[in-house]
Formats: C-alpha cells, sequence, structure tokens
C-alpha cells in the first residue's frame, strides 16, 4: 500500500511540477499564473491538452512546439519530473501523515524558487510569501490534528533565527548575500523547524557546503572567477530537501555525541 500511496503522490507531483512550470515563467515578469491559457512563447499558440501531459506531451512532440517547431526548454519536464520523483520520495519518507502536505507544499516552493534563481538569479517574493504563508498553514493543521503544538514554537523560533543569522550577514557584507536568501532562510527555518532545531542547520549547511563546492569546481575548471555570481538560493533549496529526505540519520549521529550512554550504546550495535 505505501507503494501505491507514493505512486499517487507521485502523479500529484507531476501535474504540480507543470503548474511550476507556468509560475516560473510568469510569476518573475508580474503576469497572472491563471490566464491566460498557456502557449507557445514565440508564435502564441494556446498548447492543447493532449500537449500539455508532464514529460511525455514534450518527448512526444520531439521536444518541438507542435505549431512553429521552436526548441522547448528542458526545464519544462526536468521540473515536472523532479517534482513527481520528490513528492513520491517524500511519501514514503512520511508515510500518509498530518505533517506530509506541509512538506509536499514546501517542497514545491522551493522547486519554484530554486528554478527561478537558476534561471534569472531572483527568488520573487510573490512565490516566496505564499509558500511560506501555506506550509505554516500546513503545519498549524499539523498541529491541531496531533496535538503537537510545542512543534509550532520550535517552528516559529527556527523561522525567526534563520532569518536573523542571514540578516545579519547581509548587513555585515551584502556582496555575500542577496536579500531574497535572507527571505529564504526565514522559510527554511519555518519549513524545517517542525522536525527539530538541527534541521535547518543541517540544510544551511548542506546548502552553503554544496555551492563552495560548485564554486571551487567551476573556478578549478577555468568557468568561473572569484566573482562570478551564483544561484544561492538554488543550493540553499537542496540543501533543505536533502534534510527532509535524509537529515534524520545524521541528526540522530550527531545528537549521540553528546550522549556518552548512546554513543557507547551505537559502538556495541556496531560491533556486533
Amino acid at each position: 500500500m505505501s507503494s501505491i500511496y507514493a505512486v499517487f503522490i507521485g502523479l500529484l507531483g507531476l501535474a504540480v511540477g507543470s503548474f511550476l512550470n507556468v509560475a516560473v515563467s510568469r510569476v518573475p515578469e508580474g503576469r497572472s499564473v491563471a490566464r491566460p491559457r498557456s502557449a507557445c512563447p514565440r508564435c502564441g499558440t494556446p498548447i492543447a491538452a493532449r500537449d500539455n501531459v508532464p514529460v511525455v506531451s514534450w518527448l512526444l512532440l520531439g521536444r518541438r512546439c507542435r505549431a512553429c517547431r521552436v526548441p522547448i526548454p528542458a526545464r519544462y519536464p526536468l521540473l515536472e519530473a523532479l517534482t513527481g520523483l520528490l513528492f513520491a520520495a517524500e511519501a514514503l519518507r512520511f508515510g500518509p501523515s498530518e505533517v506530509l502536505p506541509a512538506v509536499l507544499v514546501f517542497t514545491a516552493g522551493l522547486l519554484a524558487l530554486a528554478a527561478c534563481d537558476a534561471e534569472r538569479f531572483l527568488l520573487p517574493r510573490r512565490l516566496l510569501y505564499p509558500t511560506l504563508g501555506l506550509t505554516a498553514a500546513c503545519l498549524l493543521a499539523a498541529a491541531a490534528a496531533t496535538g503537537q503544538w510545542h512543534r509550532l514554537g520550535v517552528t516559529a523560533a527556527c523561522g525567526a533565527g534563520g532569518f536573523a543569522v542571514f540578516f545579519a550577514l547581509h548587513w555585515v557584507r551584502p556582496a555575500w548575500l542577496g536579500f531574497g536568501d535572507v527571505r529564504l532562510a526565514g522559510l527554511l527555518g519555518t519549513g524545517l523547524g517542525w522536525f527539530g532545531p538541527w534541521y535547518p542547520v543541517l540544510a544551511l549547511l548542506a546548502g552553503s557546503l554544496a555551492g563552495l563546492l560548485v564554486a571551487v569546481a567551476l573556478m578549478a575548471a577555468g568557468r568561473a572567477t572569484r566573482h562570478t555570481r551564483l544561484p544561492f538560493g538554488l543550493f540553499l533549496a537542496a540543501g533543505a530537501i536533502a534534510a527532509l529526505l535524509a537529515g534524520a540519520p545524521v541528526v540522530r549521529w550527531y545528537e549521540t555525541l553528546g550522549d556518552p550512554y548512546a554513543t557507547g550504546a551505537a559502538l556495541t550495535t556496531v560491533g556486533r
């Protein structure tokens, strides 16, 4: 049943990914995501329903518009497929739990923001604030359903803490961080704080490390310099999703370091 559930959530993710493509294309330009209906940006031909099936239509059309044959960017199927895969993975990770809607909303928003940052070096407030509001609302519903109200306090503290830390970095050296990254840090703290304070810390560290490694690799290959701009929001979003899916064993391992009894038990288990 868990596999069937994951497949169902994954199919939902494909549909959500299709909507995210519309948001990524329109929101940075100040256009509505509701109307007009999707059309080819070059010839203006409306996209028929048969040509709007996530991933499949892109492949069947040979990666080109049916009318004018202009190439369709690979970002469209990639974002759809990635959303579907992550939704399915999170369904397996969290199951049909009360917190899963918040996780899915949070992930969808991060993917849209990451795509905007990768393409335009922009983290639109019209995407970030709705993601923050919907994630918070879903977490509030999860607290009401489970009675775990204390988690909301941790969530709020992590959101405020992430924002404050990045705000301080931005204030000390504005060239290091754009203010969009400051807002994004607040979103990461809010979305991950439900699981504990170490999750947003892990996400920020993982995202920063990923950005550093990519920068070093690009400089080593001669494709970037110390002054080359990189989409830091993309790496922060990747770190947050990694923390959601794989952060639990890392956090448990770190917590055992301060507990000699837990550490001893872990070593005994390994010895067996």
